[in-house]
């Protein structure tokens, strides 16, 4: 896969990738984007900054506009982290589409969310913990999920939401395509991908140890009282795509 013109896409979503300047694949949605449309469950090792949302974005929105009964949803550690998904994957579905999506997180007002599960959406991006609390009210349903997402697995384990997940997938009626990326690969994702993965296809992309290879790592050794007064960022610019962070202006103050 050399471009995106080279695999089977809804000629909607090549237009969204065209407009988000989606021109080369990285190595993650090179390897991950065809197995993922040929249907296959895959556990991906991929570090932040490789791509990885595209990689499971762009066939998670290939299916829903080629499928209408096509339900998908994406769970990730932190709300930080969905809020940022669910943008990317709504540019990807366009702003003439039809396909509604929710964004389940807390420290948001649940009448908001209810507002957005009325509605009946096709694409749910959410948090283990708000996701069960909607699941426990009955406000959200799962019977008829037909793709998921498993980001940062392993942070999602660190920070104890393993009997969450567990939770969550008890109420799936059949199990959906399933998707796990995780930056490393302990024995507790190894449980979940034997308990949850069909047959799942291994995507490596980079050493598990080591940071994505654009991105540039600096730091200054700073006592606490030092912190806000010799560092000032004035502005900032995020490459959704390569998960580059480019920040202009920032000064370092005597």
């Amino acid at each position: 896969m050399e471009t995106f013109q080279d695999i089977h896409l809804p000629e909607a979503l090549q237009h969204t990738l065209a407009h988000m300047q989606f021109a080369k694949p990285t190595p993650i949605q090179s390897q991950a984007i065809p197995l993922a449309l040929n249907g296959k469950d895959i556990l991906g090792s991929a570090q932040t900054g490789t791509g990885k949302t595209g990689a499971y974005g762009i066939p998670l929105v290939s299916q829903l506009m080629e499928n209408p009964d096509a339900q998908a949803m994406v769970i990730t550690p932190t709300r930080e982290l969905a809020a940022q998904v669910i943008e990317q994957l709504r540019a990807m579905l366009g702003k003439k589409s039809k396909i509604r999506s929710a964004l389940l997180i807390g420290g948001e007002a649940m009448p908001k969310q209810l507002n957005q599960l009325r509605s009946q959406p096709r694409l749910v991006v959410g948090t283990p913990g708000r996701i069960n609390d909607h699941l426990k009210r009955k406000t959200l349903k799962l019977n008829a999920l037909s793709y998921l997402v498993l980001d940062e697995t392993d942070r999602m384990l660190d920070m104890g939401f393993s009997e969450q997940i567990d939770e969550i997938m008890k109420h799936m009626d059949e199990k959906p395509q399933t998707l796990m990326f995780s930056a490393t690969l302990p024995k507790s994702i190894l449980r979940i991908a034997q308990n949850y993965l069909h047959e799942p296809e291994h995507v490596q992309v980079a050493a598990t140890s080591s940071p994505a290879e654009n991105i540039t790592q600096e730091f200054l050794h700073l006592r606490d009282d030092e912190k806000y007064r010799l560092y000032r960022v004035d502005h900032y610019n995020v490459d959704t795509q390569h998960g580059q962070l480019h920040i202009f202006e920032g000064s370092l103050t005597n």
